[in-house]
């Protein structure tokens, strides 16, 4: 159990350095909201690129892969039969709702699980691929085309190419695809920024959340609390009904299936809430109460699948 603990204690900490930076004052007014656009715009395209150049995509081919995908897509269906039947709310915030159910938290808690836990970080690959590859492309193509309001089909075509971190992302695909070797010096410009990445998302995280009160009325609980069950009780359970049954996964290919899963939901969310200033209170109250609710998960899953 060490990997997620070890991957709790990592992100709550930076978390709270972040938190205490607003408490005091530290940064200035506004300064989260930059730090976002940073993470967004410049660190992790940078980011993307350095971690999908190097990538194996024959990954995205695989059972394994196909049991998390079956996933995602039953708990993307259930969020948004949810937003029918009790919220009604616009595009833009069911998308980021329906993500924050089930965009896992691959890199930051994901690895260390995946190394100290089910042994090989082959598990979490995968995933972050699909994430980065396939997942974030669309989320960002549809809040892109969302918030614009009217657009013309071209526009709608060529808006996603527009976007730095899809860019980026193809990019890597294409080096990885090609098997094309990069020299060190230019690679290394990319991971010095890259590697602000993750903490700027989660100092920003931590920041916004002084001053505020979880599960405030009139701030979307209903959708926290749906996004929150989907993320962290019914996907689990979906997961294990897809690699079990349709899959026929067992041993430790279930159980990574299952754990994987359980992951909170990632921080990306929140930082593409806040690009687009749409469902920010949401994202940021489900990535913390999926944070704090995914560590007992996880410890349930290994009691009874490891």
């Amino acid at each position: 159990m060490g990997g997620v603990l070890v991957g709790f204690s990592i992100i709550g900490f930076v978390i709270l350095i972040g938190y205490f930076i607003e408490r005091f004052g530290i940064a200035g007014k506004g300064a989260g909201r930059v730090l976002n656009r940073m993470a967004f715009f410049v660190a992790t395209p940078a980011l993307l690129f350095t971690v999908l150049s190097h990538a194996d995509v024959t990954v995205l081919f695989s059972e394994f892969l196909l049991a998390i995908v079956c996933t995602i897509v039953v708990g993307v269906l259930l969020y948004i039969a949810a937003a029918r039947l009790f919220f009604r709310t616009p595009m833009a915030e069911t998308v980021l709702g329906a993500s924050s159910a089930t965009y896992v938290n691959a890199n930051n808690i994901g690895l260390p699980v995946a190394i100290y836990v089910l042994g090989s970080a082959q598990y979490v690959a995968p995933v972050l691929l699909l994430q980065l590859v396939i997942l974030a492309p669309t989320i960002l193509a549809i809040l892109d085309v969302a918030t614009r309001g009217r657009a013309s089909f071209v526009s709608i075509l060529t808006q996603p190419f527009r976007n730095p971190m899809i860019l980026a992302s193809l990019a890597g695909v294409l080096v990885a695809t090609f098997g094309i070797t990069l020299p060190a010096p230019v690679l290394a410009p990319f991971e010095l920024i890259g590697g602000a990445a993750i903490p700027m998302v989660l100092l920003s995280f931590g920041m916004s959340l002084h001053g505020q009160r979880l599960l405030k009325a009139g701030t979307g609980r209903k959708q926290v609390v749906a996004a929150t069950a989907i993320k962290v009780v019914l996907m689990p359970i979906i997961a294990y009904l897809f690699g079990h049954f349709v899959f026929d996964l067992d041993g430790a290919e279930l159980f990574a299936v299952v754990a994987v899963s359980a992951l909170p939901t990632a921080q990306n969310i929140f930082n593409f809430a806040s690009r687009y200033d749409r469902a920010i209170v949401v994202t940021r109250d489900t990535v913390l109460l999926t944070t704090i609710a995914s560590m007992p998960a996880l410890l349930v899953i290994a009691a009874l699948l490891a």
